[in-house]
């Protein structure tokens, strides 16, 4: 079930027209424990969900996405995949295939798209040209099984490709592993055809947690708290005089606490009754996986470089 698992079985029983048949863990006193709670029941294999559910959420370890992803989508399951989708684009490759061609769905759990502050920017970005982000969290000993790319970086990756909307032209990464086996800290500089620029950081041995992105083009600066969801918002103004910045109009706009688990997961429930595409499809989280890739393999080649001095 995975440390989302929990989380994704509340949301599911409180939805009224969702019937939540069960919850499956290898542990058994946690599948107990969790079907016990929402009145459900439990499961320790989930190849003995099919022929019982319509649709599934995934929230394993990644290195399992794969495997349990084709288990069901070979069985006309359609499925929500937390993200990464896999762990390699010849497995998401795979999905992405098995699920066209049996009209069936894969959504993918990159939350940030359902965060208020994010839905918020859709009619607000218009070709941005310098992107910054920084995404720290304070260790916790989950999801170490892969690298803070996959684990946390990710998530900008997402975001800045669904405002870009651009290929990439090159990439400069470095990182490096600090407690985990894996890479702990990283940075990423992604320049797009377009001519715009991303700079990525992310970490997850940080003594606090942050969650912001900030966003220039010709009209506006952006900048996004997505912990607190809220926006600050400067574009020129010729009404506007004096002030912090002058000729500039300065708005705080702030959101109502979200619950984008909720609304990620309606989502999901809508586009399985409906037939129609997940707002994160199966070849959006490919794509974040592809960039994540690459900047995992430029980290991997300057660590090489580095280590043979």
């Amino acid at each position: 079930m995975g440390y989302l698992g929990k989380y994704h079985a509340e949301k599911y029983a409180g939805m009224a027209h969702v019937d939540l048949v069960g919850v499956v863990d290898t542990h058994r006193s946690l599948a107990d424990g969790i079907a016990s709670k929402f009145n459900t029941q439990a499961f320790y294999n989930h190849l003995d969900l099919i022929g019982k559910v319509d649709a599934v959420s995934i929230s394993v370890p990644t290195p399992e996405h794969f495997i349990v992803s084709r288990d069901f989508l070979e069985n006309d399951i359609d499925v929500l995949i937390e993200k990464p989708i896999t762990t390699s684009l010849a497995e998401a490759n795979e999905l992405i295939h098995l699920a066209e061609s049996r009209g069936l769905i894969i959504q993918v759990g990159h939350l940030e798209r359902f965060n208020p502050a994010v839905t918020a920017l859709q009619g607000v970005i218009k070709k941005p040209m310098f992107i910054e982000s920084h995404r720290l969290s304070i260790f916790k000993d989950r999801c170490t099984d892969v690298s803070v790319v996959l684990d946390l970086m990710i998530h900008d990756i997402d975001i800045i490709l669904n405002f870009v909307k651009s290929d990439i032209k090159t990439i400069h990464a470095s990182g490096i592993s600090v407690i985990s086996n894996h890479v702990d800290i990283a940075n990423a500089r992604l320049a797009f055809e377009t001519g715009c620029v991303a700079n990525v950081t992310a970490s997850r041995i940080s003594t606090k947690n942050e969650r912001k992105i900030r966003l220039f083009q010709k009209d506006a600066y952006v900048s996004v708290d997505f912990a607190n969801q809220d926006i600050t918002l400067i574009r020129k103004s010729s009404a506007a005089s004096g002030g912090i910045v002058p000729g500039a109009d300065i708005q705080t706009l702030s959101f109502l606490k979200g619950d984008a688990l909720e609304d990620e997961l309606t989502a999901f429930v809508k586009a399985v009754t409906l037939r129609r595409q997940p707002e994160v499809t199966g070849q959006m989280g490919r794509d974040a996986l592809k960039i994540a890739l690459h900047i995992m393999d430029q980290i991997q080649a300057t660590s090489t470089r580095y280590a043979s001095f």
